[in-house]
This record gives structure tokens, sequence and C-alpha cells, in this order.
């Protein structure tokens, strides 16, 4: 490990910050794939709440919080992402704009159906998404401010995050909230990885009126995405992708 994550040097390169109204996405297909299995409301909102009481804890989180703050911190994925490594408790991504957000989104939607042997050569996807908003603050390290900016040498190849995993976890121990960071797929977009529940909040009301719900198409040239209402449209192509890490193949 780089001596940059000594716990002395962490302490005194960070310090408070905030991003204010962050933009997060999350597919919400679920919804409709619970419908298919009831015959009315009522029984909808009892699967849900089977569904609910079935779903781990959030993790050292005493608060009762929003459940789209505190679902990601609910489990463990099994694939690894920039600050987190495989099988390790979720953390919160978000983005400063709603294009940074859609652009994570169509990332990772692109990335699936490539890595997807039945649709990876012909193969679509229509998913639905819910953007909403959401405060983060707390102790930070900014990575796009000095003296982090200099190191970017360490974690400038997308695909390889053994370096900003190591930061995250070195962050952890110092009692870091969260990491301000540069978007690979928005380049200039400031994102959040937020590494501890309390340091995401929304007052329920405030996220509610925030929401956004989008509708997805992805192939393997693209994502196409359209706000239901008419208001917003976004498109990020397989030359995105590439730029961002991912395979032309």
């Amino acid at each position: 490990m780089s001596c940059s994550w000594q716990q002395e040097w962490l302490a005194a390169h960070s310090g408070n910050l905030a991003m204010e109204n962050a933009w997060r996405g999350v597919e919400t297909q679920y919804i409709a794939a619970s419908m298919k299995l009831v015959d009315s409301l009522e029984e909808q909102d009892l699967l849900e709440a089977l569904l609910e009481g079935n779903k781990p804890p959030p993790q050292g989180q005493a608060n009762r919080q929003h459940y789209l703050l505190l679902s990601p911190f609910r489990y463990f994925p099994q694939h690894e992402s920039r600050f987190r490594p495989a099988q390790r408790s979720g953390l919160w991504y978000g983005a400063a704009t709603l294009d940074g957000a859609c652009s994570e989104v169509a990332y990772w939607r692109l990335r699936f159906l490539r890595d997807s042997t039945g649709l990876a050569v012909d193969g679509e996807l229509i998913t639905e998404h819910t953007f909403f908003q959401a405060s983060v603050n707390g102790r930070a390290i900014n990575l796009m401010a000095e003296p982090w900016s200099k190191l970017s040498h360490l974690w400038k190849h997308s695909s390889d995050y053994r370096q900003t995993q190591a930061l995250a976890e070195a962050a952890r121990q110092a009692s870091i909230d969260w990491i301000q960071y540069e978007s690979v797929r928005a380049p200039c977009c400031a994102l959040a990885a937020v590494l501890t529940p309390a340091a995401v909040r929304a007052a329920p009301a405030k996220l509610e009126r925030s929401k956004q719900e989008w509708v997805c198409k992805t192939t393997r040239h693209g994502v196409m995405m359209i706000r239901k209402n008419g208001m917003g449209r976004f498109e990020w192509r397989e030359t995105d992708f590439v730029m961002a890490g991912g395979s032309a193949v």
C-alpha cells in the first residue's frame, strides 16, 4: 500500500465537504416484476412489505432514513466498484449533475449487456430508472483538488481499482465519511462515493419531489434514455463507453 494512505497523512489532507443535491439513478424494473405476481393493490402492498422484511438491515445505521439512501449499504454485491471490492458492503454513489448520473447508469447498463452471453451481439434491454437527489456532507477527501490531484497517476487506469479500493479502506479506518472524485464516464463532473450511511441525507418529502422517472434502451451500440414526461433526453454512444474504459468488441 502506498505511504500516502497512512492515517496521519489522510487526517492532514481531509476536511469537511458537502455536495448538495447530488443525483443518483436506480433501476425501478422490480416494481413491474412484482406486479406480475399480484391481482390487487392490497396484494402489491403486502408483497412489498414481505420483500422489505426479508432484506438485510443496514450496517451500523440506527437512524431510520429513506430506503433509497440506505439500500446500497444493505447488500454485499458480487461485482467490485471503484472504491469497493467484491462481496463487501455497498457504497452510495452520487453525481453532482443529472447528466453525470445518467452517464454512470448508461455505462453499467451497456457493460451488463456486453457481459451477458445472450445479449452481447444483437440483444437489447429496456429498463426503467428513478433518479433522485440527496445531500452528502461530512469529513471527506477530494481527489479533484491538491494534493490528491497530483497522485492521479496511481488510479489513472479506469479499470484498475486496486489503489482506489485501498484508499477507501484506509479512509474508513480514518473515520472519513466520503470521497469526491472526477467521473470517468462524464469528465469534469464530480462524483461522491459515500462510505457511511450518516453522510447522505434528504428529507423524505424533498427526496420524493426530486424524483424523475426515465425509460432506458440499451443496445451494443449505446444507450438512449427518455424521461417519462418527455422533458428530458440523454444519449450515450459506444464511443463514450470505449473512452470510459469499456471494450470495443
